[in-house]
């Protein structure tokens, strides 16, 4: 059978990210397929066109990796281009299309009934080997495979399973999409872990992922790792929700990087929690060089809230810890949410300006998920009912504060002057500066230039 896949986020500020999702859907793919893969920050939507001409496929699977951008202020939801996309896609091919993706997972039978596709994929997307054997089969799909759901019947599993097969990652640094971000900064991206622990009220990895961790053989993520460098990359980013969730595991990881001879310099997401003394320094040994902490807030109060595993003590002393080892650190703040006041507010930002050396990237507005703690808050709350429609962006209205805007008013004010503190994305002006410097050769995330 022929097979395309598609990426279709366009979305490249603060920089683009590579599909790392649709590499490990081709590698599920048995041998005797042909399969092509279409990103759509590389291929226009006329050459799609062509591609859909000359190449004929029988199925045409979808990565929706996200809803929309989860900015209040800035609200900008991708569901109506996902729509057009399988609009467009009907009106050009006979293909059956199937839908998946961390956002897919979210929300999927709200999703394949909004978009039309004919099979949707709950959950981690190496399934999709199996639905393409069934298909060629003639057997049915979602009658038959785990996590995969259908138009017709409405008693399918729409909670993803998690996926305990063989994972095999197809990457190919000849293929035009690879190109493109080895081009634009140079910075691809690998998994050391699947699940997460954690329960953030808001998050929804664990729904998407799991909440228990299944471990990649740290070995085997470090050769993954050479041969991302050996491709060309010139930085690597660890997509893991935090990578120091397993402790020992990111530790061996690191060393494993070190030891079969990754050279380049690679970051990710971290949770400033209690750590060894020597851990960050341990990373920075193996090539670490920059630390992103999900610190949401500098207040106990609304950390507690948050259902966060740490303490601002603790954030204060992951920072220091890191920054001895010479690293490169960024906070990232979830403003507004359950538990949050003008006081809390006030308090988490004057505990901001005693960290040194940083970046704060501060965000407003806590979006509503299903299946997550923030969900079932809203609904007893009243802000939401079991018919509101979620693939709109909803967000958590909190009654101990006027709105958003206050919230807004507030940091806007104290980061006044201060070029390290970023209230949201940034907007288009941050992808702007990045592109350029990328063309100049500089790789990586690049936001240290911003650290006071």
């Amino acid at each position: 059978m022929k097979i395309l896949l598609l990426s279709p986020n366009r979305v490249i500020t603060p920089y683009p990210v590579y599909p790392i999702g649709l590499d490990y859907v081709a590698g599920s793919i048995p041998t005797g397929h042909e399969v092509r893969v279409a990103d759509l920050n590389v291929t226009s939507l006329a050459a799609l066109d062509c591609l859909l001409a000359d190449f004929a496929p029988d199925i045409i699977g979808i990565s929706c990796r996200n809803l929309d951008n989860t900015e209040v202020a800035n609200s900008r939801s991708f569901i109506q281009e996902y729509t057009d996309l399988v609009s467009r896609l009907r009106s050009r091919s006979d293909a059956i299309i199937v839908i998946g993706g961390s956002g897919f997972s979210i929300m999927p039978r709200q999703m394949l009934s909004e978009l039309g596709a004919d099979y949707g994929m709950v959950g981690e997307g190496e399934r999709f080997g199996l639905l393409v054997e069934a298909i060629a089969a003639g057997k049915p799909p979602a009658e038959t495979i785990p996590g995969i759901i259908g138009q017709q019947t409405d008693d399918q599993i729409t909670t993803p399973v998690p996926w305990h097969g063989e994972q095999t990652r197809n990457f190919s640094k000849s293929s035009e999409h690879a190109g493109f971000y080895l081009e634009k900064g140079g910075m691809l991206n690998l998994q050391s872990k699947r699940g997460c622990s954690f329960k953030c009220i808001y998050c929804s990895y664990p729904a998407i992922e799991g909440a228990v961790h299944r471990l990649y053989v740290p070995e085997t993520v470090a050769e993954t790792a050479l041969r991302l460098q050996e491709a060309g990359a010139k930085y690597l980013f660890i997509t893991d929700s935090a990578f120091n969730s397993d402790i020992q595991h990111s530790l061996a990881v690191a060393r494993a990087f070190k030891e079969v001879g990754v050279t380049i310099p690679w970051g990710g997401f971290f949770a400033p929690v209690k750590l060894p003394q020597d851990y960050f320094s341990t990373l920075a040994e193996c090539g670490l060089s920059h630390v992103e902490f999900g610190t949401e807030s500098l207040s106990n109060t609304v950390l507690k809230s948050y259902r966060k595993p740490f303490r601002v003590s603790d954030v204060f002393t992951a920072h220091a810890q890191a920054r001895d080892a010479r690293l490169h650190v960024a906070h990232y703040f979830l403003l507004g949410g359950p538990g949050e006041t003008m006081e809390t507010l006030a308090e988490s930002l004057d505990n901001a300006e005693q960290l040194e050396k940083t970046v704060f990237f501060f965000f407003t507005g806590m979006r509503i998920y299903p299946q997550t703690a923030l969900y079932d808050i809203a609904l007893q709350e009243g802000l939401i009912t079991d018919t509101t429609d979620l693939l709109v962006p909803v967000f958590y209205h909190n009654p101990n504060i006027p709105d958003y805007q206050a919230i807004e008013d507030l940091v806007k004010e104290r980061a006044a002057g201060r070029i390290n503190w970023v209230v949201g994305s940034g907007e288009e002006q941050s992808g702007v500066t990045v592109t350029k410097l990328h063309e100049r050769g500089f790789v990586g995330p690049l936001w240290e230039y911003l650290a006071r």
